[in-house]
């Protein structure tokens, strides 16, 4: 065998094992649903942890707590919404197509705080006052500029 073909056979296993390492060190964010998801913390508030997954053009916005209690989460896509029913406090988590599930005559403890926002969606937590958590998603865009991005 040559030296050009040796120098290209090391630099192609070079390559080879270059890229194996890269997708090891950054495994795609499973785990929706769970206290700790092996997903980036993405929260915009340091009392809350939320972490985003893409599939099939949905993103779902999982929201925790400081301890890692699932709190509830929410699909959206092109200005669309749906609670999913995970967390403690799914029952109460409002869109703008789905009023809560369950009706509280808690107050809130604390202002909405914003956990996690991007260019499409905003999702808030508001503390009451019976220990439950209230979460609302709504859209950050308009409906036309969203259906757009998303083309």
């Amino acid at each position: 065998m040559s030296k050009t073909h040796l120098r290209r056979a090391a630099l192609a296993g070079l390559l080879l094992t270059g890229l194996s390492g890269a997708a090891l060190a950054a495994p795609p964010a499973t785990g929706l649903g769970q206290s700790w998801p092996n997903a980036t913390d993405v929260s915009a508030s340091p009392n809350w942890h939320a972490y985003v997954f893409v599939l099939g053009g949905i993103e779902y916005v999982q929201v925790n707590d400081q301890n890692g209690n699932v709190i509830g989460a929410v699909g959206t896509a092109n200005g669309q919404f749906i609670t999913l029913p995970i967390g403690a406090f799914a029952q109460l988590v409002t869109t703008p197509q789905q009023p809560a599930a369950v009706t509280t005559t808690a107050q809130p403890a604390a202002a909405p705080t914003t956990v996690y926002q991007d260019a499409a969606v905003q999702v808030t937590a508001t503390p009451k006052t019976d220990g439950t958590v209230q979460l609302m998603a709504t859209s950050t865009c308009d409906p036309i500029q969203c259906n757009n991005r998303n083309q």
